[in-house]
């Protein structure tokens, strides 16, 4: 399978993300961040651990790296990978393999499943019973929540606080943090509680970035899964690039049955039918309905099916998005009164069915390449 740095659309990807990071009006390094990088670096060597969350699609470049300048650092440190939903789990076993190989502590989750978030919580709560173990005699664990823009810190912090709270059969008003698809809106650092008897509370960090970016594939990454404001890229190229990677992998083979599904589907009773047409004219506007994205995976299959060029050549694969997009505006019901707008809409919806895990399951990077090196 073709990588992010191999195609010219990921190249300009990062190279247009590189020079947004350049421009002294750039909006991921205000003043606001640089006070969030003095208030972090002075409450850090006071907690007990830090919790680096990653995106577990990107569990590399998603690196928290302005950790590496704050001393002292605590001696626990988790990897969070977040998103292990939107994931291959494959891959992301082996991630998890090639951070214990390395004597990482990393934990898997996602903040939206309440179970999963409990297993977290039990997880942090034995850690915590090996700390007092070692030594510690404090009555209050505090934890330090650290990360890039958008990677679910603040979605992460309020699960950890609501189901804390509820296991502790606790009382009181719940508090949230600010949680939004689009990075930087955490802008202060927030205590919350998410355990009693010993007291443990998290703090939620605003995501923050390097003050420059320099790595092009690294960049066009972190620009797909939505760290990076997407009015600076495009969300036409965006999705282009997404569509790129489909096209190079084999999870669109998923979807064969779908086109089986249609046909069965068209045989149902006039009633059945009618019921559905009904259905599909109130919602038709809703690209999250299942049955348009059903209608996009079986047209994304269709349309990779029958392409007969080469899958490595740029203008080939170009020609082949373009097919797609022509037959995704269809079923996803834009107006084709104006080709440029009608793309883009069709662009929008196709990101966020990707970035929400409609349309299959995506690793960017592979650890296993980097432990044969």
């Amino acid at each position: 399978m073709a990588t992010a740095k191999t195609w010219k659309i990921a190249r300009e990807i990062g190279d247009a993300v590189i020079k947004a990071s350049r421009n002294p009006n750039r909006r991921w390094y205000g003043p606001h961040i640089a006070a969030a990088v003095r208030a972090i670096s002075e409450r850090i060597p006071l907690v007990d651990f830090v919790l680096e969350i990653r995106d577990a699609r990107i569990p590399l470049s998603s690196e928290y790296e302005l950790l590496r300048k704050f001393s002292p650092l605590p001696s626990k440190r988790i990897i969070v990978l977040n998103k292990m939903e939107l994931a291959d789990p494959l891959e992301l076993k082996k991630c998890m393999d090639y951070f214990e190989e390395r004597n990482y502590l990393s934990y898997a989750v996602n903040s939206h499943n309440k179970d999963c978030v409990k297993q977290l919580l039990n997880f942090l709560q034995s850690q915590i019973r090996e700390l007092h173990k070692a030594g510690h005699s404090g009555h209050t664990t505090t934890m330090m929540l650290l990360g890039i823009p958008n990677v679910g810190k603040s979605a992460l912090s309020n699960s950890l606080h609501h189901i804390g709270r509820i296991s502790a059969a606790e009382k009181g008003k719940l508090k949230h943090t600010t949680v939004s698809s689009q990075p930087g809106d955490t802008k202060d650092i927030m205590s919350l509680k998410i355990g009693s008897h010993p007291n443990v509370y998290v703090l939620d960090t605003p995501g923050i970035f390097p003050p420059n970016l320099y790595d092009v594939e690294i960049c066009a990454k972190l620009a797909l899964t939505g760290a990076i404001p997407d009015d600076i890229v495009g969300e036409l190229k965006l999705a282009r690039l997404f569509l790129t990677i489909l096209n190079s992998s084999h999870e669109y083979k998923k979807w064969s049955k779908l086109c089986k599904s249609q046909d069965l589907t068209e045989s149902l009773s006039d009633e059945s039918s009618k019921s559905d047409a009904k259905h599909k004219r109130q919602y038709a506007t809703d690209h999250t309905q299942d049955f348009i994205v059903h209608d996009v995976r079986r047209v994304l299959y269709e349309t990779i099916s029958a392409f007969d060029g080469n899958l490595e050549d740029e203008t080939s694969i170009g020609n082949l998005i373009d097919t797609q997009f022509a037959a995704l505006r269809t079923v996803l019901r834009v107006p084709e009164d104006a080709s440029e707008f009608a793309d883009l809409r069709v662009a929008s919806k196709i990101l966020n069915l990707y970035r929400t895990g409609r349309l299959g399951h995506y690793t960017l990077e592979h650890v296993s390449a980097l432990a044969k090196s």
